[in-house]
């Protein structure tokens, strides 16, 4: 019962402080924090929704690490994952600062591995592998690829925050018999922000992330996944965070095959991305979030599924999924 109000105390506390500071930070920082137009948009706003989540997330995190004892070796990774965080939000914000033209993609790269290298320095890395030396080059794949993902994602109103909310309470809830607890309140944290956030993304004086924001949440929800224990009951339930984060890490995969296809540096920015050339074939806005939503809770479910289900069933799942992603592939890349 202490560990569900716990729980429900973190939700409603980073939910609350998000709220709170969302109208500070329009006030104080609203001007300095303005987004620029660009081809990928077609009008502009504040990008106070990075750190209206990082600051309400942070704070949480902080008041649950003296209220709670935290089991031996959990408070260790906490820290570096609000290290890593911290670095991958300041250098967000500092990209915002400089826009439309931003840092440079080099210098971008080499913060988010020094943040990644945070992680790994206090405990916090893929571990199926059971030399940890051998898994540190797929902790950095698996957190520069998620980190980037949100931040591609974040071209069309509640597309990202959307898809960090069905990342964290599927986390929330396939993780809450983990004795790694920080994962639970990491993720309720990150939860509550990101629903007290997306209402302003759609409201009539819109609040955008930012790549702060953007990329503060792919780093989160990517640091998270490595912290919880999938293996309980089957032994090939390590493979559940590829169906929690499906959805971004596929996204980010047909903007690139799409770019590579046209002859592009996949790294640039395009207007190549799944959501934007649905857009252009007539689907909705509405549709097209309620789409990517509901691709996110099928992933998430199937997620949850994999750390139970026999093999024969998981295999099928891995079957099905395979050929519903061919097949969007190809859709997405016949629209123009």
């Amino acid at each position: 019962m202490e560990k569900f109000s716990l729980s429900l105390f973190t939700l409603f506390a980073s939910a609350l402080l998000t709220a709170v500071s969302l109208p500070v930070l329009r006030r104080f920082a609203a001007k300095r924090l303005q987004d620029k137009p660009s081809p990928l948009k077609k009008f502009t706003a504040p990008l106070l929704g990075g750190p209206a989540i990082f600051v309400a997330t942070n704070i949480t995190l902080v008041i649950i690490r003296f209220i709670t004892n935290f089991p031996t070796g959990t408070l260790h990774r906490l820290r570096g994952i609000l290290m890593g965080g911290a670095l991958i939000f300041c250098l967000g914000l500092l990209d915002d600062l400089r826009k439309p033209k931003g840092l440079p993609m080099p210098l971008k790269l080499l913060v988010q591995m020094t943040a990644t290298g945070a992680l790994i320095f206090y405990g916090v890395h893929i571990e199926v592998i059971s030399a940890p030396w051998a898994s540190y080059p797929f902790t950095f794949v698996w957190i520069l690829a998620l980190t980037n993902a949100f931040n591609l994602l974040d071209i069309q109103d509640g597309l990202c925050v959307s898809q960090a909310v069905v990342c964290a309470l599927g986390l929330v809830l396939i993780t809450l018999p983990s004795e790694f607890i920080y994962v639970n309140f990491g993720a309720l944290a990150l939860l509550g922000a990101c629903l007290a956030f997306w209402p302003t993304n759609h409201a009539k004086e819109k609040i955008f992330l930012g790549d702060s924001g953007a990329t503060f949440l792919g780093f989160m929800v990517a640091a998270l996944c490595m912290g919880a224990g999938y293996s309980k009951h089957v032994s090939y339930g390590f493979l559940a965070p590829l169906f929690i984060v499906a959805v971004p890490l596929f996204d980010t995969f047909f903007v690139s095959v799409a770019r590579l296809l046209k002859g592009k540096n996949p790294l640039k920015g395009s207007d190549d991305h799944l959501a934007l050339r649905l857009s252009r074939s007539g689907y909705s806005q509405k549709k097209i979030l309620m789409a990517f939503l509901m691709a996110a809770v099928l992933c998430n479910v199937a997620a949850f599924i994999v750390t139970c289900a026999p093999a024969n069933v998981v295999i099928c799942l891995f079957i099905l999924a395979g050929g519903a992603l061919g097949y969007i592939l190809k859709r997405g890349l016949s629209c123009k």
